[in-house]
């Protein structure tokens, strides 16, 4: 078992890329739990549906902790963790359409295009990518043709 996450992870760990990924998102990650703890604390405020505000903060700790351990894994070299990375940074998109379209809030939707852009393109980059399938250990067969 133990060689298998050895396998998994290579002695050098993962490339910059990666590592810096891991950051931003297991900062979106801090993020979402702030605004869970902002929810929360709004939950006191007169005339505020109290189970409706938890609900919603709850669901933003779950969220923020799983993004925390994404970003985690990303940074200490675990592969499975690139997908989901991924994949959120493409679930945020829609957000990030609603902040400079709808909601008419271009600098934040800027700022946010930016930070979620930057943290995609870093996870689809060819060295990333490679690490991903594992073609950066030595061993590994070389696939490209």
């Amino acid at each position: 078992m133990l060689g298998a996450v050895r396998a998994q992870r290579p002695a050098d760990g993962p490339p910059r890329q990666v590592r810096l990924a891991g950051v931003l998102v297991g900062l979106q990650g801090l993020l979402a739990i702030g605004f869970a703890v902002a929810l929360g604390v709004r939950s006191f405020a007169p005339g505020v549906a109290v189970g409706s505000v938890l609900g919603e903060a709850g669901y933003f700790v779950v969220i923020g902790a799983a993004l925390l351990a994404v970003g985690i894994g990303l940074f200490t070299g675990r592969r499975w963790a690139r997908t989901p990375a991924i994949v959120t940074q493409l679930l945020l998109l829609p957000a990030v359409y609603s902040l400079i379209g709808p909601s008419r809030q271009l600098v934040l939707g800027l700022v946010a295009l930016v930070y979620v852009g930057s943290t995609f393109m870093l996870l689809i980059s060819e060295r990333s990518r490679e690490w991903s399938m594992g073609m950066d250990t030595p061993d590994a067969p070389d696939v490209r043709s």
